[in-house]
């Protein structure tokens, strides 16, 4: 973060001195656990279900804090901000926080304060904010375009799926003086949220990758999620890029939403920037010809799947905007690697086994892709899909499931392993699709699903795993990686 005093952060945020005279300098880092602090920096007294940051006040600050961003009057230099009235801040920030009181709320409000103060001076002095939306492949696609700005200054990215109301702003804050560009991934979990995150960080450019069905049971619909990641295009302004997904038709509307110039990205022969010539190897990585206008230059990716081809464009696009040469943009490409954890994490056992860990998330798409990948590499070797339940599908939560399981059979999977009663229409739908038998088995939990793995794996087979966070599925990966001491 930029140099700050505590005079100057109440001032931003709408709060009060407490303990301090205001002239107590911000040097280091801003963060909500204590654990994390480094001398000068901000602490923020988070409520939570088990802990409250505010009890940790004074100890922060003994551990090199210059103060804390509170609700309530602590024992330390403070800067103390008001409460906020009960609604949807409030709601969210109980979700998010576990709090009852809506402290919380107030806290996470003065923090988002505070990120869109310091951007806002940041971005007179030339840091270009970059925001990614998308019902998957935010976080690849987020770790992509970091990869190719990094050669052009330095750049500022969340750790994961730092992505809501929490860790929007405190990524935000990360940005100071030498930042030039700052990638952020905006999540929403209803109407307003995406519009919320952008005004915190107004971004100069905007990439919605796609509108598919995960949380459609909160938004009712997918044109309900269109119209929500549709206000990442609308927050831009006039001199902006909207970067465009021309092969997903709600995501290609979203054009005549924005004041911003339009990018197209995809497939589509009409895509500004496209892809040529796909092709996969057996290791599931894919090649393409990056086409631009008369250029063009080949791209081999060392992610693992063809869903990454998109990824991989939006975030050429980017690069692009920002000046980068087309044969850079294509060779930073090819040289990318994966950076957030159980994503398409491949690892080989010294037996040969395989495991593809995609386990922090699922929606039907993301499940459609990981399973497609799976097939394509396995066709002289035994696959094995593990999944578990994908959240928040609403009324076509059995649907979706039972579709799933289907398209293990039509895609040739060996085995499929289903983990967990929600998850059931899954093995329902593998049994009634085809010849199935014994290929399809529902399990209660994931550790019946490590003691059927652990009974029936063979060297060379290659095992898929992925479900909604909430299934804890990488327990399964990790526990098939821990037995040949590589988790």
């Amino acid at each position: 973060m930029i140099e700050l005093t505590l005079a100057e952060i109440a001032e931003a945020v709408g709060g009060r001195l407490h303990r301090a005279d205001g002239t107590e300098r911000v040097t280091g880092t801003v963060e909500f656990d204590s654990r994390k602090l480094t001398k000068g920096g901000l602490f923020v007294a988070l409520p939570g279900e088990r802990v409250d940051g505010h009890d940790f006040a004074a100890a922060a600050v003994d551990s090199g804090a210059v103060g804390v961003l509170a609700a309530r009057e602590v024992d330390a230099p403070a800067v103390v901000v008001p409460p906020l009235p009960p609604g949807k801040a409030h709601e969210r920030s109980v979700a998010l926080t576990g709090d009852t009181d809506g402290s919380g709320a107030a806290v996470l409000a003065a923090l988002a304060a505070l990120a869109r103060h310091v951007v806002t001076r940041l971005a007179e002095t030339g840091l270009t904010v970059v925001g990614v939306t998308g019902s998957s492949g935010k976080t690849s696609t987020k770790d992509l375009i970091a990869q190719l700005l990094e050669p052009l200054g330095p750049t500022v990215a969340p750790p994961g799926s730092f992505n809501n109301e929490l860790g929007h702003p405190w990524t935000a804050l990360r940005a100071d003086e030498e930042t030039k560009h700052l990638v952020l991934e905006l999540s929403a979990r209803g109407p307003g949220h995406i519009a919320e995150l952008a005004a915190v960080a107004p971004p100069r450019i905007g990439v919605v990758l796609n509108v598919g069905s995960a949380h459609v049971g909160e938004f009712g619909s997918q044109e309900g999620i269109a119209r929500t990641k549709g206000e990442l295009v609308e927050a831009l302004p006039p001199g902006g890029v909207a970067v465009l997904n021309a092969d997903d038709p709600l995501v290609a509307a979203m054009a005549s939403r924005t004041r911003a110039r339009v990018v197209r990205v995809g497939e589509s022969p009409d895509a500004d920037v496209r892809a040529e010539n796909v092709r996969l190897d057996e290791h599931a990585h894919a090649s393409f010809d990056l086409v631009v206008g008369e250029e063009r230059a080949p791209v081999t990716l060392r992610l693992v799947g063809e869903h990454h081809v998109g990824n991989a464009l939006a975030a050429a696009a980017v690069a692009l905007e920002l000046g980068t040469p087309l044969s850079d943009v294509a060779a930073r490409l090819s040289a990318a690697t994966r950076r957030s954890s159980r994503r398409m994490e491949v690892t080989t056992r010294s037996d040969g086994v395989t495991v593809l860990n995609d386990s922090y998330n699922a929606n039907p798409e993301s499940m459609r892709a990981a399973l497609k990948t799976l097939a394509s590499m396995t066709s002289a070797r035994r696959s094995w899909a593990v999944l578990g339940v994908m959240g928040e599908l609403g009324a076509d939560s059995v649907s979706a499931h039972d579709e799933i399981g289907r398209l293990a059979v039509r895609l040739n999977i060996n085995r499929l392993v289903v983990v967990g009663e929600q998850a059931a229409p899954m093995h329902h739908g593998a049994s009634h699709e085809g010849s199935w038998g014994e290929e399809s088995v529902l399990v209660p939990d994931t550790d019946a699903a490590i003691a059927l793995l652990r009974a029936e794996l063979r060297p060379d087979d290659v095992v898929l795993v992925k479900a909604s966070k909430v299934a804890q599925l990488w327990k399964v990966a990790d526990a098939l990686l821990e037995e040949d001491g590589r988790a």
